[in-house]
């Protein structure tokens, strides 16, 4: 057991006739999915597709309509949920490089603190997963070449109206996990804390191009596509290629969307995604069923989220590595004992807000430094309840794969400030949320003192250009090192990942690339 573990123990001990006592105590129920975006959850986004249970929390519960990614990519947001603390603190820099396996969670105190604890399906928060491709993408993606990684985006549709389970494995981690509640959870003495990872409505890998493919097959069945509505589908605008900022640019051909999409293309990549969704929000229905079931929801804290979002072909991008606020935007939907019903928060949060708000909940004080703050003063019906006050803005850094500088994006009132590396070598971005839902319009030089102000705020938050600088050195040194590992196999391993097809168009110039970066002196390279 962590030491942090005997300490909080200790503090328990000592605080034991407010702390412990496990009638005062709810349980808490923690359902987080992957690639769901958050403007789903309330109107307009909610008439798309049918989400009887998400909408049953919003009903009975509270929703948060501005709650963001710390950072929109599967492994570093999870560590920013897990640990309560912002993505450069931690350094979990890409989807191979995150927390510590030993790392105190928020789950290791309420086991520490007498909950019966348990995790199952997708957690991804720990370092040394994920692919090769996907690694080596992220060391690399200072060098001055744009080569195709992903495949491009498409649609699959399998069995018929009858056909219910597509993505078996989160079906299977359901099951198991509504199996524990009715055998575990209910016969227990102790309050518990559940939690389900759903990979759902993450894209599905393509089979077709291979072992090392990434996700880009967005697969349902006509059961699910029915619960989509067509009419409300929108075709997102696009700017031309040659007006897109540098960066998404790179993300655009990286993510092998700069081709030709046909309209109908796009709405069906759009209609299968939200019928993802829709499988999903079915998984969410099953764990509240199993609660309802055994009398337990009553004294139980649902908490229904996710890692980040899905562009779904918005900006000419899918997938998410992405500021923008189909990638970004999460959901964050809150239900239980004694909190507000039927609420809807304007207040800007973040998925650290997590930590200490668990904590609170289950009345257990926070220990150490966290980035995020508890939601419960927002979220509770106690008129005496201490209203803390919240910050006024979230922020959100991306340093991986698909994206060739790193990335910082701070929401705060009407407007999201994007700054790039060292804030210097690339133009940041400027959005008015308010009057420019579609981010279309970068109005950073249009308001120079709305950026310069920003930019101060970002800068009292995280020295912004010097992690960039450290994420740079780590990308050159871990490349080097898997370099040196592979020795004579290198240039074969390299050939052969998912960029393969547009490697071999000319090895040499890659190569040339290659060494010329590791060569140079670190500094921002962007297209």
């Amino acid at each position: 057991m962590k030491i942090e573990m005997f300490y909080l123990i200790f503090l328990c001990q000592m605080y034991g006739q407010s702390l412990c006592r496990n009638e005062t105590r709810p349980n808490i129920v923690m359902v987080m999915s992957d690639a769901f975006d958050g403007r789903l959850t309330f109107d307009p986004g909610s008439k798309v597709v049918q989400l009887p249970y998400v909408n049953y929390l919003r009903e009975l519960g509270t929703t948060f309509l501005n709650a963001y990614t710390n950072s929109p990519i599967c492994c570093p947001s999870r560590a920013a949920m897990w640990s309560g603390q912002f993505v450069h603190l931690t350094q979990s820099w890409n989807n191979y490089k995150c927390l510590d396996a030993n790392a105190t969670t928020w789950m290791d105190l309420l086991e520490a603190n007498g909950y019966l604890t348990k995790s199952m399906g997708k957690l991804d928060y720990t370092s040394g997963s994920h692919s090769v491709s996907n690694r080596v993408e992220a060391w690399t993606r200072d060098v001055q070449f744009v080569l195709r990684q992903e495949g491009r985006p498409v649609t699959r549709l399998v069995g018929n109206m009858s056909t219910v389970r597509i993505m078996r494995k989160d079906w299977e981690n359901t099951d198991k996990a509504t199996q524990w509640i009715h055998q575990r959870a209910a016969s227990s003495h102790q309050p518990f804390a559940l939690y389900l990872g759903l990979n759902l409505p993450h894209p599905y890998k393509t089979e077709s191009l291979g072992p090392t493919a990434g996700g880009s097959t967005f697969l349902t069945s006509p059961y699910w596509l029915k619960k989509v509505s067509s009419e409300h589908i929108t075709v997102p605008k696009w700017l031309p290629i040659a007006a897109m900022h540098p960066v998404d640019y790179y993300s655009t051909s990286t993510k092998n969307c700069s081709g030709v999409f046909t309209e109908d293309e796009v709405k069906s990549i759009r209609a299968f995604y939200y019928a993802m969704c829709a499988e999903a929000d079915a998984m969410l229905g099953q764990m509240i069923s199993a609660l309802r079931e055994t009398g337990l929801l009553d004294n139980t804290v649902v908490i229904f989220t996710a890692d980040h979002g899905e562009l779904a072909m918005e900006h000419r991008q899918f997938y998410k590595m992405s500021m923008f606020e189909g990638s970004s935007h999460v959901p964050l939907l809150v239900m239980g004992p004694r909190l507000m019903s039927g609420l809807q928060v304007n207040e800007l949060v973040s998925l650290v807000d997590l930590y200490p708000t668990v904590l609170d909940i289950a009345s257990i004080p926070a220990v150490g430094i966290l980035s995020g703050h508890t939601l419960l003063p927002l979220l509770s019906k106690a008129s005496a309840f201490s209203k803390k006050q919240h910050p006024d803005w979230v922020l959100s850094e991306y340093h991986g794969c698909n994206v060739n500088a790193s990335t910082y994006m701070l929401r705060s009132g009407r407007w999201k400030y994007i700054a790039y590396a060292d804030g210097l070598s690339v133009s940041p971005q400027l959005f008015d949320i308010t009057r420019d839902k579609e981010e279309l319009h970068n109005v950073a030089l249009k308001f120079l003192d709305v950026q310069a102000h920003l930019d101060k705020i970002l800068l009292s938050i995280v020295d912004y250009p010097k992690v960039s600088t450290t994420v740079q050195l780590y990308n050159k040194k871990s490349f080097a090192a898997w370099h040196h590992s592979l020795g004579r196999n290198y240039s074969q391993v390299i050939a052969n990942l998912r960029w393969h097809v547009d490697w071999q168009k000319d090895v040499l110039a890659n190569e040339r690339a290659i060494d010329n970066w590791l060569s140079d002196s670190f500094g921002p390279k962007c297209g």
